[in-house]
């Protein structure tokens, strides 16, 4: 027997539905929707979630309340990741949140983040050997590591693609000196990640340089989903994209020019974790956290 259920993934940077079927058989995608919305726009330097941003997340979520309705989702369960657990406002957000669409919230720890990640992107393919799974957010990174007996080891790390833009990009384009800072930052975040496990990589950052790397006008989820990304195209991809203004930027082919702010940190992001886990190449999932919280919104009660 099956639940029609919807999750809101709420990020850093993007705004995220899924309406689903979960039965037995897994994850059945009735719709999905993406907004960038930018809920952590100057959370790392005020500790605080802005006005102009809770208002373009509420804009977004009205939208979604509806298409999550009108396709019959029983319950709708929202996640939120780093920029509501840093902002001192982010439980009042979440409360705003409930009353005014009934949703169930729930704020992710770190390892929460990483074990429904898992949990979503092994969902459709358990795995038969062991992975590791990246995920590169806007104001964290979730590393997580398993096998066919499932997760084994998960790690958050305080950077992310937007955190990450507001510490060191600040020029237009951004300088060699604070590329190679932020890379800097990065690397220093990493574990030896040294070993044979398959990487995969999800969420925004990646099926971005996917879409690109594909040479399509805009991403497409059975395009991307599965597709190889080798180290050097990041490489290649990342300077090519640091050396155009944001104005150019916007306008690349494959890139939603809403993401064209944040996609230098992300693939440097990206670029340091493939030269941490010493592995040239990396299988790209469409199946993420969404997918995680889909599942666990079919726990709920009625």
């Amino acid at each position: 027997m099956s639940r029609r259920v919807a999750a809101v993934d709420q990020g850093t940077n993007s705004t995220r539905l899924l309406v689903a079927d979960v039965s037995a058989e897994g994850v059945t995608e009735v719709q999905r929707l993406l907004t960038i919305t930018r809920l952590g726009d100057g959370v790392d330097r005020t500790g605080r979630l802005s006005d102009a941003s809770i208002g373009r997340v509420m804009s977004t979520l009205d939208g979604y309340a509806d298409a999550a309705n009108q396709n019959g989702a029983e319950v709708v369960l929202l996640t939120a990741t780093s920029a509501v657990r840093d902002a001192s406002n982010g439980a009042e957000f979440l409360a705003e949140v409930e009353r005014r669409y009934g949703f169930t919230t729930r704020v992710l720890t770190g390892e929460d983040e990483a074990r429904m990640t898992f949990r979503g992107v092994t969902s459709a393919h358990p795995p038969d050997g062991t992975v590791l799974v990246s995920d590169i957010g806007g104001g964290s990174t979730e590393l997580i590591a398993g096998g066919p007996e499932g997760l084994r080891w998960a790690t958050s790390l305080d950077i992310g693609c937007v955190r990450l833009s507001e510490r060191f990009l600040t020029d237009d384009p951004p300088t060699p000196e604070s590329l190679a800072a932020l890379r800097e930052q990065a690397a220093s975040h990493f574990p030896s990640l040294a070993g044979d496990a398959q990487l995969i990589g999800v969420a925004g950052t990646i099926t971005t340089l996917a879409t690109i790397d594909l040479g399509l006008d805009e991403e497409v989820p059975e395009l991307v989903d599965g597709h190889v990304l080798r180290a050097d195209t990041v490489e290649r991809e990342l300077a090519r994209l640091a050396a155009l203004p944001l104005a150019e930027r916007r306008r690349v082919r494959g890139l939603m020019a809403e993401r064209a702010p944040t996609i230098v940190a992300g693939a440097a992001i990206l670029a340091e974790l493939m030269r941490a886990a010493q592995r040239s190449e990396l299988t790209v999932s469409e199946r993420d956290i969404l997918h995680g919280a889909a599942l666990e919104a079919a726990e709920l009660p009625r």
